[in-house]
């Protein structure tokens, strides 16, 4: 396959869950896919075989984020597909703990996966569009929505999501009018395996929409930024409303319990 015409995409943690579906949907839409993976060798290889069935190429990228100067992975793709044209920045780790209960190594660990390497990998993509002879590029990093409120049961892991939506908006400014970066911010869609019915049934409550999301939810709000061309700087929430069900504590709902 000449991967040197078709546009290429680099998806972090593109082996397993979200990442996995941001790179099927990438390979549908006809870009090349260079496939990241740290410890998910087997699903990356079996993930690439399903791509490749799309008429794309498809080549995995090993990587551990957490060591220094992951703006090499740029580089490496850049070897395979000079038309590198797009960067979902996926990969992510996601320990709790609160303020009191996170040690130096947790808060590194946090950091370092979520959002220096973010941060670098952005860097390292720009300089590479740069080098084209048509230089646009679109960087997309996936949040959480959990940016909207102040959890500090996962003080970590939250501030340093928060500090990649910050970054997002600053690099739409440096990186215009060539590299437009924007953010998506899930809700409950992918919830990890040892979440229980009753956890999740729990949690639809607080969501205005009452339901869970898809995945498919966040790959239309991928294609919508990968497409739109007068948007960047932009977090686009997708939780079916829970991220703004700020109501507070107000004195007619303290009434109200009173009347009861």
């Amino acid at each position: 396959m000449n991967n040197t015409i078709r546009p290429a995409a680099l998806v972090t943690g593109g082996a397993t869950r979200l990442g996995l579906a941001f790179a099927n949907s990438l390979a549908q839409a006809g870009y090349d896919v260079a496939l990241h993976y740290n410890g998910s060798a087997a699903a990356a290889d079996l993930a690439v075989k399903n791509i490749e069935s799309l008429g794309v190429a498809c080549t995995t990228f090993q990587a551990d984020l957490s060591e220094p100067n992951p703006g090499e992975l740029i580089n490496n793709v850049l070897e395979s597909y000079p038309n590198l044209t797009v960067l979902i920045n996926s990969a992510s780790v996601y320990d709790a703990a609160t303020i009191s209960n996170t040690d130096i190594g947790m808060l590194q660990k946090q950091f370092t996966v979520n959002f220096f390497a973010p941060f670098l990998l952005t860097q390292a993509f720009a300089k590479g569009c740069a080098l084209r002879p048509d230089p646009s590029g679109v960087v997309i990093n996936i949040l959480d929505n959990k940016v909207s409120f102040q959890q500090y049961s996962y003080a970590a892991y939250l501030l340093s999501k928060k500090s990649l939506a910050e970054f997002t908006r600053l690099a739409a400014i440096e990186y215009a009018p060539h590299v437009r970066v924007n953010a998506i911010a899930p809700g409950v869609i992918l919830p990890g395996s040892e979440r229980t019915s009753d956890y999740l049934a729990w949690r639809i409550e607080g969501i205005p929409l009452k339901m869970q999301g898809k995945a498919d939810h966040l790959l239309r709000a991928m294609n919508y930024l990968l497409a739109n061309e007068f948007v960047t700087g932009q977090i686009l929430t997708v939780d079916g409303g829970e991220g703004i069900n700020h109501q507070g504590l107000n004195a007619e709902q303290f009434n109200k319990k009173e009347e009861l």
